[in-house]
């Protein structure tokens, strides 16, 4: 789906590609992917829950079963793997481990990179990429001024508008899950707000990308 969105757009040299997280987990290829968007230069990534859980837990992972590795299997630790197992982590896993361990290290700085917000300026337009939300959104409040689990894990609230002057673009609420929405699996817009995750894991869904410059919208081919 990822390589099928990317023929689409018709990605050039001097585009830059803004990645709103969730790259990994529930899907075939989540490391293929990733890795994928490890070779490409102008591909900015910004970090989601899932990239979250799975940095939470993947160095642990690399570790050799002893009887030291297990005791440092904290309550914490015990509920970041049960987190994030239930948030389908098995293909991520999976697929991590048949790396060698250069590749695993790589795996886990390049993710250790991902931005948690960008803010761009495009065609005179203002646009805040952030994954999820501002969560507990206050008007007052300044974007360093939110959490990390504020900006990746709790959902944003399409009717209140955040910035008269600033769009904010998230991934994290399926399109298809947002009450009255008129258009299920498609960009939804409303209040400023620009939500672009069109349910890639569920059945009949999809990737979706916005162009800045023109607001055209492409789309993957269904699940």
């Amino acid at each position: 789906m990822f390589m099928d969105l990317l023929d689409k757009i018709k990605l050039k040299g001097t585009d830059t590609l803004y990645v709103l997280g969730d790259v990994i987990d529930r899907g075939p290829h989540p490391i293929k992917t990733l890795m994928k968007l490890m070779e490409m230069p102008n591909a900015i990534c910004l970090l989601g829950n899932h990239e979250l859980m799975a940095v939470e837990c993947l160095e642990f992972l690399m570790k050799e079963i002893t009887d030291t590795s297990i005791e440092e299997l904290d309550k914490q630790m015990l509920d970041n793997l049960v987190t994030w197992q239930y948030n389908g982590s098995k293909t991520t896993i999976d697929e991590f481990r048949q790396l060698n361990l250069v590749s695993k290290k790589e795996v886990i700085e390049y993710i250790k990179d991902f931005l948690v917000y960008e803010e761009v300026s495009v065609s005179n337009k203002d646009y805040l990429l952030v994954h999820a939300s501002l969560g507990n959104y206050s008007a007052n409040k300044d974007i360093d001024d939110y959490t990390l689990h504020e900006l990746v894990w709790v959902r944003a609230d399409y009717d209140v508008q955040y910035f008269d002057d600033k769009y904010v673009i998230t991934g994290h609420t399926p399109t298809q899950t947002i009450e009255d929405n008129p258009r299920p699996g498609y960009i939804y817009r409303r209040n400023n707000h620009i939500a672009i995750d069109c349910g890639a894991h569920y059945q009949g869904g999809r990737l979706a990308a916005i162009c800045l410059d023109t607001w055209e919208e492409f789309y993957s081919e269904h699940k």
